[in-house]
């Protein structure tokens, strides 16, 4: 295992937050780590470095155990299925940064536990942890499969692709107008197009839209 040195958190602190780092000062909400590790498990991974502010400025942690014990704390109780962390210690300018580790996931989507004590997908978009849209969710559920997906190219699929030839992108309330279907119908239309790699779909902070691979 290569351990993670000095000079590591540093570049990954100038390179600043983003899919797959995230800053915390300190853990002070189970509920609300638990978004951020599900994000990750949910996306392709990360790390979590405790101890630097949001700002990047390296404060050190006060007890790793306890900082241990929340996270793995939310990671078991408040993220379903629980996600698996592994810590890594490191002192950087005389100062302890506790890395947290996680894995993209093997069991998708994994849920948060809200304060409203419902469960939640999260997904990461650059440097935020984002609420997953239905359509997000059915993706991350079906990509789990071992099974392969079968395409037959309807009228309504052929209509869509035509579309993007066209035009850049296209939203899921759009294609609900474009192809005259039900929106669960329209959802699991698209979905099954992400997942045979024949559009893309696109996450931002204010919007989710799809283009063509």
């Amino acid at each position: 295992m290569n351990r993670i040195r000095p000079h590591h958190i540093k570049q990954m602190i100038f390179g600043g937050e983003n899919m797959v780092v995230d800053f915390k000062k300190t853990i002070t909400s189970c509920s609300k780590i638990s978004k951020t590790l599900v994000a990750f498990a949910n996306n392709k991974g990360g790390k979590l470095l405790i101890g630097v502010a949001d700002n990047g400025l390296v404060k050190g942690v006060r007890s790793e155990d306890e900082e241990k014990y929340m996270i793995t704390k939310a990671a078991t109780y408040f993220c379903r299925p629980m996600v698996d962390v592994a810590f890594e210690e490191v002192y950087v300018d005389n100062k302890l940064v506790l890395v947290a580790d996680v894995k993209e996931s093997e069991t998708k989507p994994h849920y948060s536990l809200g304060d409203d004590n419902k469960w939640w997908v999260y997904v990461r978009v650059k440097d935020k942890s984002l609420l997953a849209s239905k359509i997000v969710v059915d993706v991350l559920r079906a990509s789990q499969r071992e099974s392969g997906v079968l395409i037959e190219y309807s009228e309504k699929e052929r209509a869509l692709l035509q579309y993007l030839d066209v035009n850049e992108r296209i939203s899921a309330r759009d294609s609900s107008k474009l192809l005259n279907l039900p929106r669960r119908r329209t959802q699991k239309l698209l979905v099954t197009l992400v997942l045979s790699g024949v559009i893309r779909l696109h996450t931002t902070d204010t919007e989710e839209y799809y283009t063509a691979s």
